[in-house]
């Protein structure tokens, strides 16, 4: 069983940046599709981005590219989120969730996704 954590969440003026963090345990995620996703006050859930199993292809929301980088680092079994030039509509809980049906496409719906951490809160104030 694969349990999922997430760090990194704060509160950051407009412009700043934060480095989210999902640590994977219990079992590899290596050969799992990784997505970050976010969620308002009353809102759905949010595709952010999203990485395949090995890395090598990315998939972002118009709305956070250029600005938001995800990453893995397989060794230490952790899926990364770089987020830069923060704005106030980035506000809300963000949750990485693992797709380990589907290793080689990212994918972005929620329903996609089988596993999910508790979320981090990022707060961006203007």
């Amino acid at each position: 069983q694969v349990q999922l954590v997430e760090s990194g969440g704060g509160l950051v003026q407009a412009g700043g940046s934060l480095r989210l963090s999902c640590a994977a345990s219990g079992r590899t995620v290596r050969t799992y599709a990784m997505g970050w996703f976010r969620q308002a006050p009353g809102t759905g859930r949010e595709f952010v981005a999203g990485v395949t199993w090995n890395g090598r292809n990315t998939v972002y929301a118009d709305s956070v590219k250029g600005r938001f980088t995800v990453s893995r680092d397989p060794a230490k079994n952790t899926v990364y989120l770089q987020m830069n030039n923060l704005k106030p509509e980035d506000t809300g809980a963000y949750y990485c969730a693992a797709d380990y049906l589907v290793g080689t496409v990212v994918a972005t719906q929620p329903s996609s996704y089988e596993i999910w951490g508790q979320g981090t809160q990022v707060t961006v104030s203007s």
